[in-house]
């Protein structure tokens, strides 16, 4: 036998074996972390008391990670700052973080920890992954040296990244990811200079990771989907809910049916700052969530989710809505702010209707009936078309049917959390100028309605009966990613001058670990 015709053989031995060894599910799981803080300080301590701090938060991670494995979990995703929580500086967090090798290394911590110098945290997430047999993934901290050589070098001679790790089941690194979409509040890291595209291959599907805030960006979130065409992201976030449109379970569940892939988020739990809302979502429903803001306890959520998810319908987002004629609304509109964010409003008036409201480039229909007309709540329909620039900048087109907080109609587009109209059925849809449009549905007491809803080829988003509780939005939220750009001088300003308001005045809005 010729060296050739024994590569050709070896080859397909080895192709036989993964197909034969590949699963067709897996079990997921997330863990929402009650992450212990370390004291309130902004002066460096010592590396063994942040030592003793990471420790306190991986003996919770390894009851989760153990629990998970003794149920059959094939992976299990932690959350964003898990392990040494927030409110850090560039001094303050160094003593919490290791070198982080690339993966290329080939590299078991478990077996050997001292290969890259003192990396106690690693060896302790190798070992957990190993000695369980699952694949860990968890958020901490990277230092890397750089000298003047370098003109982006620092000038404490070092970048710091906030720094996804993915250890395999027999302990090895094969992830490492550095956040490039960094929340205001992050100054203790740095993003890398280009957007890092981090996948992997396992017999249960393709797998790729990014971090909180890099959701909301192209790249590297957009990216991985429709050029990597991976299965499943890992989606470590310390994510702080922000009604309507960005509660947590909310958007990460409509980020998954939108782009069609499973999403595994996994949330710190920490109710005082608004965070809660960990997940495992299809790309067709949901299939496990948890939104808790009564107790201070930690979650572990597991579900089973197809390795290689059946792609999902092209849809035309603005199919149908561009043959509807927008009627003229008088002076019957008015404006409301979400978010920072002026929308054009319209109050629904009857128990069913078919409304339209229009701004700039985008007009909004919605035809809905409700079991009743409450003399006690108000709804409308709402468009908003324009550059959100507040904590980023980014262009977004929405659709939305929401209640308001209170009759008064100023209070349209405010946070809430009850509601008690009931829908008999829903359509909305929108004039989109993108193809990212991510399908909405919050119900009163911030639960999400798996099987209820659906999405036509034309752009329709519909009920397919009766919602099972009272609603209090359904959204379309698009993103026209290639009209996003800096701030002008004037929205610079503005920000600054809102952050500094968030801050004294309502710090509950923003989250540190976006």
């Amino acid at each position: 036998m010729t060296m050739s015709q024994l590569l050709d053989y070896a080859a397909i031995f080895f192709l036989c074996v993964l197909t034969a060894s590949s699963l067709d599910t897996f079990t997921a799981a997330v863990y929402e972390h009650a992450v212990i803080l370390p004291n309130a300080t902004l002066m460096p301590v010592s590396h063994e008391e942040a030592l003793l701090l990471m420790n306190q938060n991986l003996d919770l991670l390894e009851e989760a990670i153990t629990s998970a494995s003794k149920q059959g979990a094939h992976i299990i995703v932690t959350p964003e700052d898990g392990i040494y929580g927030f409110n850090f500086n560039r001094e303050s967090i160094y003593p919490y973080l290791e070198d982080i090798p690339d993966p290329q290394v080939n590299w078991i911590p478990c077996n050997n920890p001292d290969r890259f110098g003192r990396t106690p945290v690693q060896e302790r997430l190798s070992c957990l992954a190993k000695d369980n047999s699952i694949y860990v993934v968890a958020n901490i901290g990277d230092k890397k040296p750089c000298n003047a050589r370098d003109p982006h070098c620092p000038p404490d001679g070092r970048y710091q990244y906030n720094t996804d790790v993915v250890f395999d089941s027999e302990g090895k690194l094969v992830a490492r990811y550095h956040k490039q979409n960094l929340f205001l509040g992050e100054d203790q890291f740095n993003a890398p200079k280009e957007a890092e595209v981090v996948t992997f291959n396992t017999t249960f599907g393709k797998f790729a990771i990014f971090t909180c805030f890099d959701i909301l960006f192209h790249d590297p979130a957009v990216t991985l989907v429709k050029d990597f065409h991976v299965d499943t992201i890992l989606f470590p976030t310390a994510w702080m809910n922000v009604l309507p449109h960005l509660s947590a379970i909310e958007f990460h569940s409509a980020w998954a049916m939108g782009m069609g892939v499973n999403f595994l988020a996994s949330n710190l739990h920490y109710p005082s700052k608004k965070m809660t809302g960990s997940g495992i979502y299809a790309p067709d429903s949901p299939r496990a969530f948890h939104y808790d803001m009564k107790t201070e306890k930690g979650k572990l959520l597991l579900s089973q989710l197809a390795s290689h998810p059946h792609p999902t319908a092209v849809v035309n987002w603005t199919s149908y809505a561009s043959g509807i004629e927008a009627p003229s609304m008088g002076n019957q509109e008015f404006k409301g702010i979400i978010f920072f964010d002026e929308f054009t409003f319209l109050e629904l008036k009857g128990v069913t209707g078919n409304y339209t409201v229009c701004q700039k480039d985008l007009c909004c229909h919605l035809s809905y009936k409700m079991s009743e007309k409450r003399s006690d709540e108000v709804y409308v329909l709402g468009a908003f078309d324009g550059l959100h620039t507040v904590e980023g900048s980014y262009y977004l087109q929405i659709c939305t049917l929401l209640k308001c907080k209170t009759m008064d109609l100023h209070t349209c587009g405010d946070s809430v959390e009850t509601a008690s109209t009931r829908f008999e059925m829903f359509s909305l849809s929108g004039t989109f100028e993108t193809q990212y449009v991510f399908p909405e549905v919050l119900l009163s007491g911030i639960q999400l309605a798996p099987g209820e809803f659906q999405v036509s080829s034309d752009g329709r988003f519909c009920s397919q009966k009766p919602l099972s509780g009272p609603i209090l939005t359904v959204t379309l939220f698009g993103r026209l990613y290639e009209k996003d750009s800096a701030p002008n001088a004037f929205s610079d300003l503005m920000a600054q001058a809102l952050r500094v308001t968030l801050i004294v005045v309502i710090p509950i809005v923003y989250s540190l670990g976006w």
